[in-house]
C-alpha cells in the first residue's frame, strides 16, 4: 500500500475504514499516479530510494540486525513487493519474506515479479500468524493511509503481537500533512509513540519533498544534498522501533 501523492481527490463515500483504503487506492491506479509520479528514470525519485536504503540499511547494521539471513521479516502493505525484496541483497532468505497487502492487483503483481517470496492477501488487523513469530515488521508509508484512529490502533497491536521481544518495526511515512491528498494524514514522532508506546525509537527524519525532488534534473546529484539539509525540507520519519525485551503485550 505505498503512499503516492494525489493532486485532486474525489469524495469517497465508503461505509468502513477498509473500504475508503481500497476506494482511495484504486482511484490512485485509474489515475496512474505512481508511475507518473514515481517514475524510476526521475533522478529525484532515485535520489529518495538511495538516500532511504542507505538509511535503512545503516540503523539495521547499528543495532544488530545486519546480516538478515536468520532473520523472518513481514513487510504490511507490501504493494508491488519490491522493498521487500530489496531484503534479499542483506542476506534475507526468501523463504523467510512475507509480505500482506490489503488489495488484490497488488498482491498479484507482487507473485509475478518475486515468485520466491510469500504474499498474502489480507487485513493487517487480523495477521494469520502466530504470537513472536517475526524478527522485523515493516510498516512503508501504511499508518499515514489510517484515517481511523481505531484502525491505526489494531494494526500496531497485532504489529506488537507477531514481533519478536528484541525484534523491531521497520518505520518509513510522512511527518508533514499533505493538503492536496485527504484520504492521508502525517505521523509524528508523538503518534508513533502512542502507538508503540514501550518500544525504544530511532528516528531520523529523511526524503527531500518529493515534489521538488523530481523537479531538480541534472542537478540532483548536487542540490538534492544541499536542499535536504534545511530541516523542514524533510517530509518523512525512517526508523527502528525496537520491541522492549520484558514488555509483552497483554
Amino acid at each position: 500500500m505505498r503512499q503516492i501523492f494525489v493532486s485532486e481527490a474525489k469524495t469517497v463515500g465508503a461505509s468502513t475504514e477498509v473500504e475508503r483504503i481500497k476506494q482511495a487506492y484504486q482511484q490512485y491506479d485509474e489515475a496512474n499516479l505512481a508511475s507518473r509520479l514515481w517514475s524510476t528514470v526521475n533522478r529525484g525519485n532515485q535520489t529518495i530510494v538511495s538516500e532511504r536504503t542507505s538509511k535503512l540499511h545503516d540503523l539495521l547494521a547499528e543495532t544488530g540486525f545486519l546480516p538478515l539471513n536468520t532473520h523472518r521479516i513481514l513487510d504490511v502493505g507490501c504493494g508491488n513487493g519490491d522493498v521487500l525484496a530489496s531484503c534479499l541483497t542483506w542476506g534475507a532468505r526468501p523463504e523467510n519474506l512475507h509480505g500482506v497487502e490489503l488489495l488484490e492487483n497488488r498482491v498479484i503483481a507482487a507473485k509475478q515479479r518475486h515468485p520466491n517470496i510469500n504474499f498474502e492477501l489480507g487485513n493487517a488487523e487480523h495477521l494469520p500468524y502466530p504470537d513472536s513469530y517475526f524478527d522485523l515488521v515493516m510498516f512503508f508509508t501504511v499508518f499515514s493511509s489510517i484515517l481511523d484512529p481505531a484502525m491505526r490502533r489494531h494494526v500496531a497491536a497485532e504489529s506488537i503481537r507477531i514481533l519478536k521481544p528484541g525484534g523491531a518495526i521497520v518505520w518509513y511515512d510522512f511527518r508533514y500533512r499533505n493538503r492536496r491528498n485527504p484520504h492521508t494524514r502525517p505521523m509524528t514522532k508523538d503518534d508513533i509513540i502512542e502507538l508503540f508506546p514501550h518500544f525504544h525509537l530511532k528516528l531520523a527524519p529523511v526524503t527531500l519533498l518529493p515534489p521538488l525532488a523530481r523537479r531538480l534534473g541534472l542537478f540532483t546529484n548536487y542540490l538534492y544534498p544541499l536542499l535536504a539539509t534545511i530541516a523542514p525540507l524533510r517530509t518523512h520519519l525512517i526508523g527502528l522501533l525496537v520491541k522492549s525485551t520484558s514488555d509483552c503485550l497483554k
